[in-house]
């Protein structure tokens, strides 16, 4: 019998590989546990075509996270704080970028993937790094002024 398999198997194949199999094991195990399915004309067509709508789903993601990047890097984020007799009060973290992109440029980003060695605690314009995904990072310009 042959089968699609779905998942990867190890001793037998990677996810997309169409294999020849015994008929118990392809039934009873690989079909049953949803690693595989019987490789009709039909599911293979629907396969390849899920398969190439993710690879045009991904590159229309990848062209939009590189907009995104050409966007942040030429745009300097700006961000107020009050000032204290040395720097600011109080200091400029993840979650202030992140929410100052928001409103400035109407791109979300995680707090969490922006990385800061440490919070910012001086007026002036610092470089920033911001994981957009798909190893794509953008170097921002955050420029901290004091009011």
């Amino acid at each position: 019998m042959k089968v699609l398999l779905i998942k990867d198997v190890k001793a037998l194949g990677k996810a997309g590989e169409i294999k020849e199999v015994k008929d118990g094991y392809g039934q009873n195990f690989l079909v049953a546990k949803g690693f595989a399915k019987i490789a009709t004309p039909e599911v293979v067509e629907k396969w390849k075509a899920e398969q190439e709508n993710a690879a045009k789903e991904l590159q229309e993601e990848l062209t939009r996270l590189n907009a995104e990047k050409i966007t942040l890097e030429a745009t300097e984020i700006r961000i107020e704080k009050p000032v204290a007799p040395v720097g600011i009060k109080g200091s400029v973290g993840n979650g202030d970028i992140a929410e100052a992109i928001l409103e400035q440029l109407g791109i979300e980003i995680d707090k969490k993937h922006i990385v800061l060695k440490k919070a910012l605690k001086s007026t002036g314009i610092h470089e920033v790094d911001a994981k957009l995904g798909h190893a794509i990072h953008a170097t921002l310009k955050v420029n901290v002024v004091g009011v």
